[in-house]
């Protein structure tokens, strides 16, 4: 191979996400922190749990990239730069950052630290590329609007030390590269500062100028109207495709999802890279696996969005909104007991004794495994667990280790 292996880039929302992404095949992982990024709505991180995933990346061999991709107004700046001064003590390996206001705030108060250009700030031509590399940018993230094409017309004209970073997988949206206005004009929370509220998600009618207040539907299926949803990107069967392009980061997704989400999607990816590098032959030998797992996890309908020309509404848009989910998160194995084997988990959904669920491991290996007896955190018998984030112990018919994730079909 040429090109070397790209990094797989993963979400995550919480630091218990960022220990599944770790365990679970990323390269590197990005996240929020209370502040300054586009999720606002994400559980997030404080500047302790911050440390602590940095902490346990590293020790891992694993990057942590921060988003602080905001718009930023004229009162963001001086609290932006007390955060990047918080965040220079703390070492993550990048900043995700789309404002140039706050790309040389962030120079001044962390100067050791990389800093990559969001896709928010709509990097659609390489002289975009170049401007970022003679300010000190190490990497740009591409439009979504891009084609493949596109991006290896950028790989040929910019310096051979900048890198691509590229969304391969994950919820697209319909505004350019997610610059937004539709959430702040409907509800006042803006898109563009983190609380985005996916009015593009929402049911609309059709109202003629001369006959206020008669509304008429846009018929497209029996749940409603959905003129504005996209597809989910998912390029797992490209991958030969974006390495030829030369994109050096594969971004998922989902700052927003399960720890479920992020471990069937980083592994799924992890193992098509591996295989891919290995060799072609390997890769498009199991196929039909990368197929069947991808949707294990949450999604809408798969698009390959814009990478091989304009998408339209064959490809793109799509006639209801609603997910297909064919697993169910149980929870995560924190740990296993030592004098009777149970696996120490904090559930996530209810589940049975007797149920037969699967222990997803991060090799790729799916165990079906019967639930034998089940106990609460003061090891009373129980028959079922229906209180989220309870603490549980489960016993089951194969043995599961620390890390693996417990699953069910929906």
């Amino acid at each position: 191979m040429q090109r070397k292996k790209p990094e797989l880039l993963v979400p995550a929302s919480s630091l218990e996400v960022l220990k599944t992404a770790v365990t679970f095949g990323a390269d590197a992982v990005y996240i929020g922190g209370e502040a300054y990024g586009l999720r606002a709505k994400a559980k997030n991180f404080s500047m302790e749990q911050m440390a602590e995933g940095i902490a346990y990346a590293h020790e891992r061999n694993v990057r942590v990239y921060v988003t602080a991709n905001i718009l930023a107004h004229n009162y963001d700046l001086e609290g932006a730069a007390a955060y990047f001064r918080e965040l220079a003590d703390l070492k993550p390996d990048a900043l995700i950052i789309s404002d140039p206001g706050m790309f040389m705030l962030a120079r001044e108060n962390c100067p050791e630290i990389d800093i990559h250009i969001s896709t928010q700030a709509n990097n659609t031509n390489y002289m975009t590329y170049r401007f970022w590399y003679e300010q000190g940018a190490k990497r740009v993230v591409s439009a979504r609007e891009l084609s493949l094409a596109e991006i290896k017309e950028i790989r040929q004209n910019i310096p051979e030390g900048m890198e691509i970073e590229s969304f391969v997988h994950g919820a697209m949206c319909i505004s350019y590269s997610g610059r937004c206005l539709l959430s702040s004009y409907f509800t006042g929370r803006s898109a563009n500062r983190g609380a985005c509220t996916h009015p593009c998600r929402w049911k609309y009618a059709l109202v003629e100028e001369t006959r206020p207040g008669e509304y008429m539907p846009v018929f497209e299926n029996d749940r409603g109207t959905y003129i504005f949803n996209s597809k989910d990107l998912n390029m797992i069967e490209h991958i030969p495709e974006l390495v030829e392009a030369g994109i050096d980061s594969f971004k998922i997704e989902g700052r927003m999802k399960t720890a479920l989400y992020v471990a069937t999607v980083a592994r799924t990816y992890r193992r098509a890279i591996d295989d891919y590098f290995m060799s072609e032959e390997t890769y498009r030998a199991n196929m039909d696996w990368y197929r069947a797992e991808i949707a294990k996890c949450t999604y809408r309908k798969f698009t390959t969005g814009f990478y091989f020309g304009k998408a339209d509404e064959t490809t793109q848009i799509y006639d209801e909104s609603t997910y297909v989910s064919e697993y169910i998160y149980l929870g995560t194995v924190e740990a296993l007991t030592e004098d009777l084997p149970c696996a120490c988990i904090e559930q996530r959904n209810k589940f049975c004794v007797g149920d037969v669920i699967e222990i997803m491991k991060p090799d790729g290996a799916n165990i079906p495994a019967t639930v034998n007896a089940m106990y609460d955190q003061d090891w009373q018998p129980m028959e079922s667990c229906p209180h989220p984030k309870q603490t549980v112990y489960v016993r089951l018919s194969e043995l599961p280790a620390a890390g693996d994730i417990l699953r069910s079909r929906a």
